[in-house]
């Protein structure tokens, strides 16, 4: 006579084929939203949060500051904000001086 598995080791097994499955499926979930993170970078890279022309770099005092080919609006990435505060007065004006409309 063989012997059927009693319920409990049925519930048992049962659970820790849903837990590896569950888990299988979170790192599936976790690789797609790399990809996906990826894939978002690349496509909105130096490009502008307003009219999504492409963003220059340029260097002004030791600081990168992206300004739009397009629309000219000016972007700073994390810290470069603090780097500008703490310029003088003086160095503020010649820093803005750069970004005003040049006729021509």
């Amino acid at each position: 006579m063989i012997d059927k598995p009693s319920e409990n080791e049925d519930e048992y097994i049962a659970r820790m084929e849903f837990e590896r499955k569950k888990k299988v499926e979170m790192e599936r979930q976790r690789e797609l939203a790399q990809e996906e993170k990826k894939r978002l970078k690349e496509f909105h890279f130096m490009k502008c949060q307003k009219c999504g022309m492409e963003l220059i770099e340029i260097d002004y005092k030791g600081t990168k500051i992206d300004e739009c080919s397009q629309c000219r609006g000016v972007w700073l990435d994390a810290g470069e904000l603090v780097a500008v505060s703490k310029m003088e007065k003086t160095a503020l004006d010649k820093f803005f001086s750069v970004f005003s409309k040049q006729e021509g």
